[in-house]
């Protein structure tokens, strides 16, 4: 008999499924919006050849803290700072975000004190999770060590469409405990693409201060929120002004550079003096030794390059404001296309405001409740109120392809299938066979 004979099934992962269903559909005129990744007008991967053959370069191992270019330049990149004034922080090299979100969660999993509920009891380790979330948050914490409780703090109310910050401030405030770790988004929330405003963002950190929480910032979308570096890194670079907080970053650069296979990433961890961060970097490099040894070499001297060229660093910038444009510009033709059919329900929601002359977006809000704010999304991705059933028959029948969630990655519309995209969602929620 086999060991393994009690291993349940697995069920599949639903967005790589679709992936593959989407590649082995034959139809003509079919749409995919579920990757989570960049897409031009002509629905081709977004990648620049920035390195070409360079005799310095070879296949050695980098050091266990990574590619030291690398290194410097995402610290200043994430935290605006130059390196002599970013002593407190350990930064390590990782395997793009998943990677960065696992070696997160494992150090925390060994380090972090349990809160002490009273002088004889310590309260179980816990991590709270924004609802909705990326789905691997869950699945990272659950991996690293099941012990750890998992809670979820409002977000998204699927009613309204809207952020529900008034439940989210409730939740940390009166439900978290000191030394809880709380789960945030940099920027561009995956999946809702609901952000919070910087007043916001201030009663979060008061709230983490307050409370002794521990903030652990997934910044996987730097760049495509606003179009401006700076202006996405903002919530991360308020904490950092706030002494007495320590906190993560897991950094991804998969989809601001465009390098989903080479899996370029960092974890920060901010602390209260050098002398800590050296410690912390010591524990970081022996738990990565344990796992991958290091990080992979080729992406990380791509984007260390970008990062330390003045010349390719505006080139990059550019591009990152070029593609945000046309992801805001996609969610206007994807209104104006429902509109036009007056397709039933709301869709103001789809839309993002973005000030040119400044690269920071407003929210355009309206009061439903004292608990719910509505609020346009940004980003890559948006939450359309279909339900499962409806996604289903977009599926089957119109072969635009999408999470049984409803979210869309705004990036698969172009100007040559957004009307298509509409008319299919027109005709669906006008069909009794998806109710």
């Amino acid at each position: 008999m086999s060991h393994f004979a009690d291993i349940a099934d697995t069920p599949p992962d639903a967005a790589f499924s679709l992936v593959a269903a989407f590649a082995a559909d034959q139809f003509e005129n079919k749409v995919d919006l579920c990757p989570g990744f960049y897409r031009d007008e002509n629905a081709q991967p977004w990648a620049k050849q920035l390195l070409h053959d360079d005799p310095s370069l070879n296949h050695e191992h980098l050091p266990l803290s990574g590619h030291p270019d690398l290194i410097a330049g995402a610290r200043t990149l994430v935290f605006g700072l130059p390196e002599a004034e970013l002593s407190h922080v350990a930064t390590i090299q990782t395997v793009s975000g998943t990677g960065s979100n696992h070696l997160g969660a494992r150090f925390l999993s060994d380090e972090l004190p349990s809160a002490a509920t009273a002088p004889e009891k310590a309260r179980q380790k816990t991590v709270w999770i924004s609802n909705l979330s990326w789905i691997n948050h869950t699945e990272i914490w659950l991996n690293v060590n099941p012990d750890i409780a998992r809670r979820t703090y409002p977000y998204y109310n699927p009613t309204t469409q809207s952020l529900d910050y008034a439940g989210m401030q409730h939740a940390l405030l009166h439900d978290a405990a000191a030394g809880d770790v709380v789960v945030l988004h940099g920027c561009a929330h995956n999946p809702t693409g609901l952000d919070l405003s910087h007043e916001q963002w201030r009663s979060i950190a008061d709230i983490c201060e307050e409370k002794r929480l521990f903030p652990f910032f997934d910044l996987a979308y730097q760049g495509f929120a606003t179009g401006s570096l700076s202006a996405d890194a903002w919530p991360i670079r308020h904490f950092l002004n706030r002494p007495s907080l320590e906190f993560c970053v897991a950094q991804s650069f998969s989809k601001n550079f465009g390098l989903y296979s080479e899996r370029v990433g960092a974890l920060h961890v901010v602390t209260r003096s050098a002398e800590i961060a050296v410690r912390v970097l010591g524990k970081l490099k022996r738990l990565q030794r344990a796992e991958i040894t290091t990080a992979p070499a080729f992406g990380a001297r791509v984007v260390a390059r970008v990062l330390g060229d003045a010349a390719l660093y505006r080139q990059w910038e550019e591009d990152l404001l070029r593609m945000s444009g046309r992801m805001r510009r996609m969610r206007e033709r994807l209104v104006e296309e429902l509109q036009a059919r007056e397709t039933p329900g709301e869709w103001g929601h789809v839309l993002s405001e973005v000030s040119k002359e400044e690269g920071e977006y407003s929210k355009v809000r309206r009061e439903k409740s004292e608990a719910d704010e509505i609020g346009v999304q940004i980003g890559m991705f948006s939450m359309t109120g279909l339900t499962p059933a409806q996604v289903k028959v977009l599926v089957e029948k119109y072969h635009v392809y999408l999470l049984p969630s409803g979210r869309i990655s705004v990036t698969g519309l172009t100007e040559m299938n957004v009307a298509y995209v509409a008319e299919a969602f027109d005709k669906v929620l006008r069909s009794a066979d998806s109710e």
